[in-house]
């Protein structure tokens, strides 16, 4: 297969991921607002601030991240389907399902996906702690079982251990690489769902970093992979275009859990995971703050942050809304060039 079609190939695939979930859109918004899955708000008594500023977005559709993972699982299926039946023609060399590159991170996103649906039930239906779903150690324990599954898999099945660390060189840690990879999945998952909490704010932040990964896995000749972050990319776009300032439906858990789990485990696919920090800038900062605002009302009974994680932060200081999500992006797309730069350095230095 030449270079060439291989970024055809990508690029068609993206565009493709694209339109399925434009297609696809109505019907999935047809459903939310027919059965009510409209969101619901912390208790006001909880968190008086927050629902101050979100409470005319109570009842908007979530669930809305089905989108993106179901269209990603509709167009690789279908294509690989067609391969069985083209194998050595067009059909055949467009299929980009395969057990080394795609396959394990396919099935995290659709596993976290559904774990993620079923709390936006939770959420909906007003079920859980305080009615708000699975709460923050269920939901960890969630994460943790996958991020276990996986490095399991790719310890055993992948026979894989090596870390690359940047402009130093790659070891094999051995079985340290087992909680090296659940550390990278859970921490990545959990900074995924803080940050999806403004309109368009995870998402846009989401196609940087499948992006920079896109970019890496290429240069990696891993195609396949490549195109799986492609087509990610494809359906994350056609969900902004309905969810950017005023959403029209919400992510919901179902998609911030799905593409966190997910991009972690591309991270660890494409032996970069101590770039992912670096590439993941935004996800990172909004982890790092919530946690922050946890132990200081804990330790000391006292709040860093007006409302963590920090893009409410900056809503409570009267930003407006598409101000902070904007500038959020601006920074993802810096980050995510900054993290293809630095992998660009340590792959022509070491």
């Amino acid at each position: 297969m030449i270079e060439p079609f291989v970024i055809g190939k990508i690029l068609a695939l993206t565009t493709i991921s694209f339109v399925v979930a434009v297609l696809l859109t109505p019907a999935w918004t047809h459903v939310l607002f027919k059965f009510k899955m409209g969101k619901s708000l912390r208790l006001k008594k909880k968190a008086p601030i927050f629902h101050k500023m979100h409470a005319k977005k109570e009842g908007t559709p979530t669930m809305g991240g089905v989108l993106i993972w179901g269209t990603v699982l509709l167009t690789m299926s279908a294509f690989f389907l067609l391969s069985l039946i083209d194998p050595t023609g067009l059909f055949g060399q467009m299929n980009f399902l395969s057990r080394g590159e795609t396959l394990l991170p396919l099935g995290a996103l659709v596993a976290a996906g559904l774990i993620g649906l079923a709390d936006d039930f939770f959420n909906v239906k007003r079920i859980g702690k305080n009615g708000g779903g699975i709460d923050i150690r269920h939901r960890l324990l969630l994460f943790l079982v996958i991020a276990i599954i996986g490095a399991l898999w790719f310890y055993f099945k992948l026979d894989w251990d090596l870390l690359h660390i940047p402009f130093v060189g790659s070891f094999n840690i051995g079985w340290w690489y087992i909680p090296l990879f659940v550390l990278v999945i859970v921490g990545t998952s959990f900074s995924v769902n803080q940050t999806d909490g403004l309109d368009g704010l995870a998402g846009g932040s989401l196609v940087s970093a499948f992006g920079a990964f896109m970019f890496i896995a290429f240069f990696q000749e891993r195609y396949e992979l490549a195109a799986f972050c492609g087509v990610i990319m494809g359906a994350l776009i056609a969900f902004l275009w309905f969810n950017i300032y005023p959403a029209r439906f919400f992510m919901g858990d179902t998609g911030s859990m799905s593409l966190g789990v997910t991009l972690g485990i591309v991270a660890m696919l494409t032996n970069t995971a101590l770039l992912l920090p670096v590439i993941g800038l935004i996800f990172v900062v909004e982890a790092v703050t919530t946690i922050i605002q946890i132990v200081s009302k804990k330790l000391w009974g006292k709040k860093v942050f007006l409302v963590a994680p920090i893009h409410h932060h900056y809503e409570a200081l009267g930003w407006p809304e598409p101000k902070v999500v904007m500038r959020f992006w601006i920074v993802s797309w810096i980050a995510a060039a900054l993290g293809i730069i630095l992998y660009l350095l340590d792959f022509s230095l070491v």
